[in-house]
């Protein structure tokens, strides 16, 4: 397989009041092309730091992210902007969206403001069509961000995470705010996507959404304190209740 993010030695403080907090210490992973993986931990443990370090979004203290052959963490804020911009896909929490702008006008934005590709706007749009009708929701294409169910929203947001042809998704509790229907439909989207060959790293705090995943990284207090590769040829009722012990015997 081939390694498509790599992080050595990846430490991360913040200086609060003169006083330093070291939320990430000496963290070390590979993730290779094709995969999805979880990470998971109690609250507070930098699972979302951790995700906004070696995604870019956030400057590191120490220590290396190799992307795609590119330690990112050399990289001028520019070329770090238009990397986020046309390697990278982001999906958050909370659905941030321009109020001002349709579904589709959202979607489509990042492709618009990207230079990756030679396309005219027009196929850009008709690029954003198809993902949603790919995703389920073509029919809220001219709907304002207000007019449609939180579900909606969220395959919207995949549907923007990938507008430019991502590398790697980049996933901080993408079910988090739904109920356990919008979440299921969620995270089908998210796998239908990875078995397409879309690289997923993902932070989530839910075990039902974790088993789906290939691996699962455990952090506690800034370090990797385990790592899960979930069983193949499994019952997916056995696959939980064997990844509840794993978390159970680290403590959650």
């Amino acid at each position: 397989m081939t390694t498509i993010l790599q992080v050595e030695g990846l430490c991360k403080t913040y200086v609060i009041n003169k006083r330093q907090n070291n939320v990430l210490k000496n963290v070390n992973f590979i993730i290779e092309k094709g995969e999805m993986v979880a990470i998971m931990g109690p609250s507070g443990s930098g699972k979302s730091t951790l995700l906004y370090a070696v995604s870019g979004m956030d400057e590191v203290t120490g220590g290396k992210v190799i992307f795609d052959n590119k330690d990112i963490t050399k990289l001028k804020s520019n070329e770090l902007a238009n990397l986020r911009l046309n390697e990278m896909g982001f999906i958050f929490q909370q659905m941030y969206m321009m109020k001002n702008l349709t579904i589709l006008d959202n979607i489509v934005l990042p492709a618009i403001e990207s230079k990756k590709t030679t396309e005219s706007k027009k196929e850009k749009m008709r690029h954003g069509e198809e993902l949603m009708r790919k995703l389920g929701i073509i029919e809220v294409a001219d709907n304002d961000i207000n007019e449609v169910s939180g579900g909606q929203l969220q395959r919207s947001c995949i549907c923007r995470s990938m507008i430019n042809k991502p590398k790697v998704l980049f996933a901080d509790e993408p079910t988090g705010a739904l109920n356990r229907a919008a979440s299921q439909e969620v995270m089908e989207e998210l796998l239908k996507l990875n078995k397409e060959g879309t690289t997923i790293m993902m932070v989530t705090h839910d075990a039902k959404v974790a088993v789906k995943c290939s691996r699962v990284l455990y952090i506690v207090d800034g370090n990797i304190k385990g790592e899960y590769k979930s069983p193949l040829d499994v019952k997916e009722k056995d696959k939980e209740r064997m990844l509840n012990n794993w978390l159970m015997e680290l403590g959650w």
